[in-house]
């Protein structure tokens, strides 16, 4: 039986959010074919979880953790880090030095869709519609003047490399500008500045099949019960989230086109989450991109497993296939 490791844990404040991920995928992945254990990385510090319940640092080196005086050496690392080092290609290239298959994109993909300004600027190349927004790196200083000519009012701002919704502000005055950007620069450093669409935001799930078909799941909506969809909303249940989308057929089936034409773009690996604002202009859905995840929350109630349910897919099957597409086991 092969050997899986499942990565989770890092650096950003959604340590805590990617274990409860990482639960979710060790729930789920198929015992008769692998053996699993859980890797919590926080900084220099990685801890195998074994299952004597106790735990055992893990060998940086080598990737090799210690186990009942045997030597364990993972054959895959699945990466569930929400965040820096495994959301942004840092993960990546560790376990590409290593030789060890892992689950998600490339470093390059991983660090791409990471960098939101850069990842929308890229994909606006692609004839793909998205917001209007400016970077401000660190230690740049902008005026709320240039920030209401260039962008607007409404806005939101927000660190511009970050998994979540943490440091995040939805300013509706110039009064908010400034401290919502020392807000977002305490959370990631640079910071994308960007213009608010209203409309309906989707969350539209994608995977490649073993047989290398990208395959793509039905598409969530999602009905903040607050301001946006913020960090209550997604992780203490302050949301409806309806499975599929509330769409017509056009719009469903352009949303699914374009969801694998970005993936295939990207040279996708793995899992991976696209969200949409779909707004109107001349009474037409306009399907507007707001960011890529390359490893998505995999909770029982994150969207993904709610769309391979929605699709009467099993999430073990669908791990398999992640598994066996990136090893050809």
């Amino acid at each position: 039986m092969k050997t899986i490791a499942i990565i989770a844990g890092g650096d950003s404040s959604e340590h805590d959010v990617s274990l409860k991920s990482a639960a979710g995928i060790d729930s789920w992945l198929d015992r008769t074919r692998y053996i699993v254990y859980t890797i919590e990385v926080k900084g220099l510090t990685w801890t195998a979880h074994l299952h004597d319940g106790t735990t055992a640092e893990v060998n940086r080196h080598d990737f090799t953790f210690v186990e009942n005086g045997t030597t364990v050496k993972p054959d895959f690392a699945y990466i569930t880090i929400h965040g820096t080092p495994g959301e942004n290609g840092i993960m990546q290239g560790y376990f590409d030095l290593l030789h060890i298959p892992y689950s998600t994109c490339s470093v390059l993909v991983a660090a791409l869709t990471f960098d939101k300004f850069t990842l929308n600027q890229y994909l606006k190349g692609y004839g793909v519609k998205i917001a209007e927004s400016l970077l401000l790196r660190k230690g740049q200083n902008i005026s709320n003047e240039e920030i209401v000519e260039r962008i607007g009012l409404p806005c939101f701002i927000k660190p511009n490399a970050s998994g979540s919704s943490f440091g995040v502000t939805h300013c509706k005055t110039t009064d908010d500008l400034q401290r919502a950007i020392t807000f977002a620069q305490s959370e990631g450093g640079d910071v994308m500045i960007e213009s608010e669409l209203k409309g309906t935001e989707i969350a539209n799930g994608v995977y490649r099949k073993k047989n290398g078909e990208v395959y793509v799941l039905p598409i969530t909506e999602v009905v903040s019960q607050n301001d946006y969809f913020d960090f209550d909303a997604k992780y203490n249940g302050q949301v409806t989230e309806i499975t599929p989308a509330r769409l017509s057929d056009d719009t469903t089936n352009r949303v699914k086109a374009l969801t694998k034409a970005i993936y295939t773009i990207l040279g996708g690996e793995g899992i991976m989450r696209v969200d949409y604002i779909i707004t109107k202009k001349d009474d037409i859905d306009v399907i507007c991109l707001l960011e890529i995840n390359a490893t998505p929350g995999m909770t029982a109630t994150s969207f993904i497993p709610q769309q391979a349910r929605a699709d009467h897919l099993e999430m073990t099957d669908i791990l398999t296939e992640v598994i066996e597409s990136k090893t050809g086991w």
